[in-house]
């Protein structure tokens, strides 16, 4: 299963773990292949160095490297108009819609307003794991 996690959601896992960590620990595990854009990278590199400056025993640098190695990259144009009240935002729809991944779990209000759009669903982690890996027990309750 394609899926592309928002800035919030792939950081959370590393620095916070909870249901964001249990999603990348599916990943790790094979389980879904995780979709991102050259932009989507960028972001994640730099929110990622902020936060390091507040955690610094956290390491979040082997998640990119494996990200960059087991993930799946596209190049996303930017879509033609703005969708999302963040327009920010609008390059994980952008992600979705070029690779064909029905799914972005993200925890950021205004990007599960745009739940639906052009058939990509917004899910949080929380209602990610309960909706799609539930039956396969992969999370620690």
């Amino acid at each position: 299963m394609k899926v592309i996690l928002d800035t919030n959601v792939f950081l959370s896992g590393i620095f916070f773990a909870g249901a964001p960590g249990d999603i990348l620990k599916t990943w790790i595990q094979g389980l879904i292949t995780l979709i991102v854009s050259p932009a989507i990278l960028e972001e994640y590199s730099r929110v990622g160095q902020e936060l390091k400056e507040e955690f610094p025993a956290i390491e979040y640098s082997p998640f990119l490297e494996l990200l960059t190695l087991h993930g799946e990259l596209v190049d996303a144009p930017p879509l033609p108009e703005r969708v999302c009240t963040d327009a920010d935002d609008d390059m994980f729809l952008a992600c979705a819609l070029a690779s064909g991944a029905k799914i972005i779990i993200s925890g950021d209000k205004a990007l599960r307003k745009t739940s639906g759009y052009k058939g990509v669903m917004v899910l949080s982690a929380r209602d990610f794991l309960d909706t799609y890996l539930k039956e396969k027990h992969l999370t620690n309750g």
